[in-house]
């Protein structure tokens, strides 16, 4: 039985400059319904409308981060999409950071999920795998199109047509997991991650990741352009940038303003 329509699909809280994303339908391992889809759109539009935010957790209630589609909702005509993709969050994730903290198992659009954030954090033993293909699907939430970019191609071709999972621990050694931790320590180990980030000025943060994010895919006359573009106005334009030089010279902790 699905849980009581007063329980929300995503519980939104906040620690310090940290938004945590908790996907909240442990009954049903989490699966994409429409309410969960735009549970997690309205928060990530917080976590980028808000200026006092700079990072943000996305993980899971119940035994894992999230099984894939709910397809009883799909029967129904539910479509977990909103203007930010499926889920909420695959075709436009934020300009902030955003790290996923996974317990237990990401599959099937959870991957995706996890694939569209920028940091992954895993508890070991952890199931990560896009299934689609063995009912007869694809994976059309950018499985297919990121796994390529972050893991060697025999290795993303084996997940996709094959469908089997792999461990926490194989991801990890292929590059697409940062840091493994003890099953029950992936949110902690998440949060200590993001507070990292947070510490780090805001700009400067926003831009890297931008930068990171856009090369890909360029060529080096067109990455050198979008580093110029994005970086040099925050190196040679903005506050922290004064302020990072000024208390280095000081001897003391920066003063963060985003501007």
């Amino acid at each position: 039985m699905d849980q009581s329509i007063n329980t929300p699909p995503v519980v939104v809280s906040r620690e310090e400059e940290i938004l945590i994303m908790r996907l909240n339908r442990p009954d049903q391992r989490n699966a994409m319904n429409a309410a969960l889809a735009q549970g997690i759109s309205a928060a990530i539009d917080q976590l980028e409308g808000d200026p006092t935010l700079r990072a943000g957790i996305l993980t899971g209630n119940g035994p894992g981060l999230c099984a894939g589609m709910d397809l009883k909702a799909l029967l129904k005509g539910e479509k977990p999409i909103t203007d930010r993709g499926w889920g909420g969050l695959v075709r436009k994730p934020p300009n902030k950071p955003l790290i996923v903290a996974i317990e237990g198992f990401a599959v099937a659009g959870g991957l995706e999920l996890a694939l569209s954030c920028d940091l992954i954090v895993a508890a070991k033993g952890a199931k990560l795998g896009i299934p689609e293909v063995q009912r007869g699907l694809v994976a059309a939430a950018g499985g297919l199109i990121r796994l390529p970019k972050r893991i060697p191609y025999h290795a993303a071709m084996y997940l996709a047509i094959t469908g089997e999972a792999i461990t926490a621990e194989r991801a990890y050694e292929l590059g697409l997991v940062n840091e493994l931790c003890e099953p029950g320590g992936a949110f902690s180990a998440a949060l200590r991650l993001a507070k990292r980030i947070a510490a780090n000025a805001p700009l400067a943060v926003q831009a890297s990741k931008a930068i990171v994010r856009d090369s890909v895919e360029l060529d080096d006359a067109a990455a050198w352009e979008l580093q110029d573009r994005v970086g040099l106005p925050v190196i040679l334009e903005s506050e922290d940038a004064k302020e990072g030089a000024r208390s280095f010279a000081e001897k003391r902790q920066p003063v963060w303003k985003g501007r």
